[in-house]
């Protein structure tokens, strides 16, 4: 990688992209999650379970998809040639991406307020279990792309459709597998907050396993996706264990990862959700710090595509002002629809 110590105000617009979407992750990747145990509810519970998800996401769902927009207007306004560059290489996985979003919320929308027959409302539930398991996972994919450098910014003879648009994403496993990785992710986060979304004492264990056993696959996947990039990109392997920054984010997540399921194990519902969080958190910064200082691998670096710095101030100070609204909005809603005893009927 390209050496570049000095932090610049293009360093601060990239780092509040990757705090933007450290948010979404915790909040909306939950949401997701959500869904796909709402495809996989089984046992006599299994309305009760559904219940409980949609009781969970439903107030406060669609607001989180903010985190998910803030990133997408800083890159386009900060980072215009890389916006330009990244949503027209990768506009198939984006378009379907949205795609998902779209026909998730649409699915639940529908399901909470259509007919409460139950073929009516296992069409629209498939719909929106389905859409959040897929979502995720290309999500996951548009990620590892840009990760593995297969989309580089520059300016490349004339080649196929295929060689330009679909191959750099859909032709490699390493993309799939961080997709996978990152709707596990997603899952666990998902269990793990759901335990303490009830005081069903079944409903909670259940939740409580299915978190132990998504943290035992997360970790198989991300061993497999290390397995994968060592193959693959070995630069980007390299790049994961290289100095003391990395390996000191690898072992708070390890630190993370053993207080999860240390936690679980023990009941303790609170700390578990805590360190969850950590450990996506660390996770996505050791991709962020990994990938530093490049916006667009192999080879652009995030102060080369900046955006003038006076367009970069402005938008800093646009964001500032809207922080100062959006954050007590966030907290207000939290407070409204989390509080304990709050009614919220999941059938509408």
């Amino acid at each position: 990688m390209i050496p570049e110590l000095t932090w610049t105000l293009p360093h601060v617009v990239a780092g509040t992209m990757v705090l933007a979407l450290n948010a979404y992750v915790l909040l909306g990747g939950a949401d997701f999650g959500g869904g796909v145990w709402d495809l996989l509810a089984r046992g006599p519970d299994r309305d009760a379970q559904r219940a409980l998800i949609a009781t969970a996401i439903g107030p406060i769902w669609e607001a989180n998809h903010v985190w998910l927009i803030l990133v997408v207007v800083l890159l386009f306004t900060g980072f215009p040639a890389a916006f330009a560059h990244l949503a027209t290489a990768l506009h198939l996985p984006i378009t379907l991406m949205l795609v998902g979003v779209v026909l998730r919320g649409s699915a639940f929308t529908f399901r909470t307020y259509d007919s409460s027959r139950d073929a009516v409302q296992r069409r629209w539930g498939r719909i929106f279990s389905v859409a959040s398991l897929l979502t995720p996972v290309i999500l996951g994919v548009c990620l590892g792309t840009v990760a593995s450098g297969r989309v580089p910014l520059t300016d490349a003879p004339a080649a196929s459709f295929a060689e330009r648009y679909v191959l750099p994403w859909a032709g490699s496993p390493f993309p799939w597998a961080v997709g996978a990785l990152t709707l596990v992710l997603f899952a666990h986060l998902a269990a793990t907050y759901l335990t303490l979304e009830t005081d069903d004492a079944s409903l909670r264990e259940r939740f409580r396993r299915r978190a132990l056993r998504s943290q035992g696959a997360l970790l198989v996947l991300s061993l497999a996706t290390l397995a994968v990039a060592q193959v693959e990109h070995p630069a980007l392997l390299a790049g994961l264990l290289r100095g003391t920054t990395a390996l000191a984010m690898h072992a708070v997540t390890s630190v993370a990862t053993v207080t999860v399921v240390w936690a679980l194990v023990r009941r303790r519902y609170a700390l578990a959700r805590l360190a969850a969080a950590a450990q996506a958190s660390f996770l996505l910064w050791g991709w962020a710090w990994t990938q530093f200082p490049l916006l667009v691998p192999p080879d652009r670096t995030i102060t080369a595509l900046a955006a003038p710095r006076i367009t970069l101030q402005l938008a800093l100070w646009a964001l500032g002002i809207g922080t100062l609204i959006l954050l007590p909005s966030f907290v207000y809603l939290f407070r409204v629809f989390k509080r304990t005893g709050t009614p919220f009927d999941a059938a509408g």
